[in-house]
């Protein structure tokens, strides 16, 4: 993991004063700073390669119905917008995509940056501010706003960080926080304002490989509101965002750069399609990549932020109750096959319930082949909810079993309930396959440390 950068790891100043040398690859990487002045589909179909990375780091497009209208957030909307479907041989779309001109001037006013302060006193009592900035976009016109989680992250932990939202037009805000979903790598702020410029969100599912997209932020937390393009390079790509963290990913050549986390991607329609996240910078080998990044495609986390924004949390999230392992490259050249191994079933547990037991290896979820603890992990947070039932299909001592399992729901108590008994810890985890290819991954927005 070593070829892998995260951006919460590395710390940079790109005013060239401060560098950060020897970063341990899983630990976040302080951004680019400077003194201050679910069950939407049952299966789906995953890429199988599984790239190691860390997260980086809206414009309103015509037409759409109102994703909900709920009378305790008064005149909270979320436009949601109907586009063709892209022909891959010939062109039949009756729509009238954008020009990149007129995408940016329709979106301009909906997209934001993010600026998170902190302040700490050294041992001689002088007090010092630091700064971290980000991206964003206008979700409803009363004020809530989407980032990524790591944009947010400190003030999740420390209420004293503060949080400011600006507008292209100078107007600026301070922001609170709403809620955040770490695993999903979202989250949704609030400023008091009302009437502002909201975006479409679109159809993350009907994207196709080789059609344009747009992406807007604040690269290096400086160069503000700034327009990139480039196409889908690829979909469905299983991207690790930490250690126990995988996300489903789009691939896209848009330049995606520090600062740029958390901002809108849009189709050539002017709809937000995903929530830019990551980017590929340094192969295995050493060397360097360019136009390799990743954004959270929007359909993955729409049900996501409606409940950050009715709830401040994500309600319903899936719940097996295992702890897993993954089978090792040995042990796959003598038969036995990839997948997700148990190594603990909690007591009471949703995996007890269905008969799950230590040693079996999960291989599929329906219809979705698992070939790994993460390809599990990714599957459960894009098609399934807590009290959907769902077929696990399983090897144990060299036979197939189907077992029917009804997920729990994940909360702090089931959470709780599944910690591996001190006495039972194994000494040694299973050794997680290498993947071809790995390298760095830098977040394209700079957090506070």
């Amino acid at each position: 993991m070593d070829d892998f950068q995260n951006e919460n790891q590395n710390y940079q100043n790109y005013n060239g004063q401060n560098s950060a040398p020897n970063r341990d690859p899983w630990e976040p990487m302080t951004p680019n700073r400077r003194p201050a002045s679910e069950k939407q589909k049952k299966s789906m179909r995953i890429a199988a390669l599984v790239l190691a990375c860390a997260v980086v780091g809206a414009g309103t497009g015509y037409g759409g119905a109102a994703l909900y209208n709920h009378t305790s957030h008064g005149s909270t909307v979320v436009n949601q917008s109907e586009r063709p479907q892209i022909e891959t041989v010939v062109d039949k779309n009756s729509g009238k995509p954008m020009t990149p001109e007129q995408l940016y001037a329709n979106n301009l006013a909906s997209c934001v940056g993010i600026t998170v302060s902190s302040q700490s006193v050294n041992i001689f009592g002088q007090v010092s501010t630091s700064a971290a900035s980000g991206s964003g976009f206008v979700l409803t016109q009363d004020g809530y706003i989407v980032t990524n989680n790591h944009v947010i992250e400190e003030a999740v932990k420390d209420p004293s960080v503060t949080i400011e939202v600006a507008f292209q037009n100078g107007d600026k805000f301070p922001a609170k926080l709403v809620g955040a979903a770490r695993d999903n790598d979202v989250a949704v702020i609030k400023i008091e304002a009302t009437g502002l410029q909201a975006v479409t969100l679109g159809d993350s599912s009907k994207l196709v490989v080789g059609e344009p997209v747009y992406a807007i932020g604040n690269p290096l937390g400086e160069l503000t509101y700034t327009l990139t393009d480039g196409m889908v390079s690829a979909l469905d790509r299983l991207i690790s965002t930490g250690p126990s963290t995988t996300l489903n990913m789009l691939q896209t050549n848009c330049a995606i750069n520090p600062g740029n986390s958390g901002g809108p991607l849009f189709d050539s329609y002017g709809n937000v399609i995903g929530i830019t996240t990551a980017k590929y910078v340094q192969s295995q080998s050493g060397v360097s990549a360019e136009g390799l990044s990743f954004a959270i495609p929007i359909n993955d986390v729409k049900d996501i932020l409606t409940d950050l924004v009715e709830h401040g949390y994500v309600t319903g999230k899936p719940y097996l109750g295992v702890q897993l392992g993954a089978v090792s490259d040995d042990a796959q050249r003598y038969g036995i096959p990839a997948g997700a191994v148990v190594m603990f079933v909690a007591e009471g547990s949703a995996a007890e319930k269905a008969g799950l037991q230590v040693d079996d290896i999960i291989i599929k979820l329906d219809d979705t082949v698992i070939d790994s603890p993460s390809a599990l992990t990714a599957a459960l947070s894009t098609g399934y909810r807590a009290g959907d039932t769902a077929q696990l299909t399983v090897i144990r001592q060299q036979e197939e079993k189907t077992l029917s399992i009804t997920f729990d729901e994940k909360n702090d108590e089931t959470v709780a309930n599944n910690q591996l008994p001190q006495q039972e810890q194994p000494q040694q985890q299973p050794q997680q396959p290498q993947q071809p290819g790995n390298g760095f991954f830098e977040f394209p927005f700079s957090i506070l440390p």
